[in-house]
């Protein structure tokens, strides 16, 4: 086509040859759509798994400030050296006890959050299969 002539073919041919794929925009709508659903999904799960650690968590402060008041009361209230040392020796066992109990705590909700992230990122950027010719 030379400077002087005018366009009048398909509007869209060059992207045509310089593209030679084709686009079916309700294909390309309903991966879009499916994609979309998958992250929603993914990320509403992830809130929850959240969710439930910080419940735990809140429980488990309140469950140490309830045995910090306890071991409070009752050493101020033994009269003797013994008395006081086989109170702490029980405070520091159960102390250490579920000092444990929250590393693997810790260590499964870590776990989780990373499982879920995964597939929030393995789902977000999962390549399209190309179609059969």
């Amino acid at each position: 086509m030379t400077e002087t002539q005018t366009h009048t073919g398909n509007p869209f041919s060059f992207a045509e040859k310089a593209f030679p794929f084709s686009f079916d925009s309700g294909e390309f709508t309903a991966l879009g759509k499916k994609r979309m659903e998958t992250f929603v999904s993914v990320q509403t799960e992830l809130l929850e798994e959240i969710q439930v650690a910080n419940r735990h968590w809140m429980d488990r402060i309140q469950s140490e400030a309830n045995l910090a008041a306890e071991y409070a009361s009752r050493l101020s209230s033994t009269r003797t050296i013994p008395d006081a040392m086989a109170i702490s020796r029980d405070w520091s066992s159960q102390y250490l006890q579920r000092l444990a109990e929250d590393g693997k705590h810790l260590a499964d909700d870590t776990r989780r959050f990373i499982e879920t992230g995964a597939r929030l990122f393995h789902n977000g950027f999962e390549r399209p299969v190309a179609a059969a010719a």
